[in-house]
């Protein structure tokens, strides 16, 4: 039987990268970050009450909303954060769970949700699988990344929650504290035992 595998980290912890990996390998993997993106692009249904509550500084010239200038607020206030993540994640949820349903007829499913155990959402997954780095390196790799001061690296992991927290409650956890090369094998070694 398929199974629905959520697929979480932290912030520059390699989740991207696994997810990628695990695509190649030909597994739909669905991305909340994708579906963040179409529910509150100018067209999306979580458009309007964003812009009502932030107000239009935050958009580009073109309407859209600028990413940037949205996560400076949310990222320095968890209040705003709060009601950003109310008005955007259910509609994500909405979008996601459609082609949840159509890609489980035929494979495992991979949700690839950053914020999977702060929202509960690990409850609508069989197996949970985290990709664990330590702090230090999800500060450097974020600062090289992004190129943010290190207090601008500290903000946005301090939004989210531990990864070693993420760890403790995981089902399965990828360690990306080595090369690339060790974690693709860790996913091969992880799809063999769900394909058992």
């Amino acid at each position: 039987m398929n199974q629905v595998i959520g697929l979480t980290g932290g912030i520059a912890s390699g989740k991207s990268t696994a997810a990628d990996y695990i695509r190649e390998k030909g597994y739909p993997v669905l991305d909340a970050d994708v579906y963040a993106r179409k529910s509150t692009a100018k067209d999306g249904p979580a458009y309007p009450g964003i812009v009502e509550h932030f107000g239009s500084g935050i958009l580009e010239e073109d309407g859209e909303i600028d990413r940037r200038k949205l996560g400076a607020i949310v990222f320095n206030d968890s209040k705003e954060r709060e009601v950003l993540n109310h008005l955007v994640h259910p509609e994500v949820r909405k979008l996601m769970d459609r082609d949840k349903a159509e890609a489980l007829s035929e494979s495992h499913v991979f949700l690839d949700i950053p914020l999977l155990f702060e929202n509960g959402l690990d409850r609508q997954c069989d197996i949970t699988l985290t990709v664990y780095v330590d702090q230090e390196t999800q500060i450097e790799r974020l600062m090289e990344r992004n190129s943010f001061e290190r207090s601008e690296a500290l903000a946005r992991i301090n939004s989210q929650m531990p990864l070693s927290e993420k760890r403790e409650r995981s089902t399965e956890v990828l360690d990306n504290s080595g090369s690339k090369a060790d974690l693709f094998d860790q996913i091969d070694d992880f799809i063999s035992s769900i394909e058992k």
